[in-house]
């Protein structure tokens, strides 16, 4: 079973920048998919432009318990981002794969759901280190499964249940967190 998400997948630095974001129901979640999606794409534009440097991935971690919203949220920004087809939740594929055509180019999204790993072995085991050194967008549920091997995320993006004030039980809150300079120019445009 795995830790609680409230647990740090690893020593994190201090972030660049932390957002909240009240998510009082389904619809405020697909809206911040839609903007987190557009996002993802003016900061890859914006990296084009500025220099001859290409966008070397973003590395996004979804922590929250069952239930908290992380796999709604990836559905939401994938389909913002351009993917018409069902959207599957990869606890047992471990890793669903997209490739999509938006403004800024050609993107390669890898969806992962470590949740049924017992050890962080078995990250390295899967081979999956590939995938984050390609120039994509990965988005990643359960991260603490694989303990500090996946490195330091750009963003993380921790869905929680909203303080008892709030009268919306369905609501969720987002707390967005950034720990690079790209995952705090996407948190911006956010």
């Amino acid at each position: 079973m795995p830790e609680s998400p409230a647990r740090s997948t690893q020593d994190l630095s201090a972030a660049l920048l932390e957002r909240r974001f009240d998510l009082r129901d389904e619809a405020a979640t697909l809206a911040f998919g839609e903007r987190f999606a557009r996002a993802i794409d003016a900061t890859r534009l914006a990296i084009s432009h500025a220099s001859s440097e290409r966008f070397h991935g973003l590395q996004v971690q979804l922590i929250g318990d069952l239930g908290a919203g992380k796999t709604t949220l990836v559905r939401a920004t994938l389909r913002a981002l351009g993917h018409v087809g069902r959207v599957k939740s990869p606890t047992y594929t471990l890793v669903e794969p997209y490739s999509l055509v938006i403004e800024s180019g050609p993107l390669d999204v890898y969806h992962f759901d470590l949740y049924r790993f017992a050890d962080p072995a078995e990250w390295a085991d899967a081979g999956f280190r590939e995938y984050f050194d390609a120039g994509a967008l990965c988005l990643v549920e359960w991260p603490q499964q694989a303990g500090g091997l996946l490195g330091v995320p750009d963003l993380v993006f921790a869905l929680s249940l909203p303080d008892e004030g709030m009268s919306n039980e369905e609501g969720r809150v987002l707390t967005a967190r950034a720990f690079s300079e790209t995952g705090k120019t996407c948190l911006e445009r956010c």
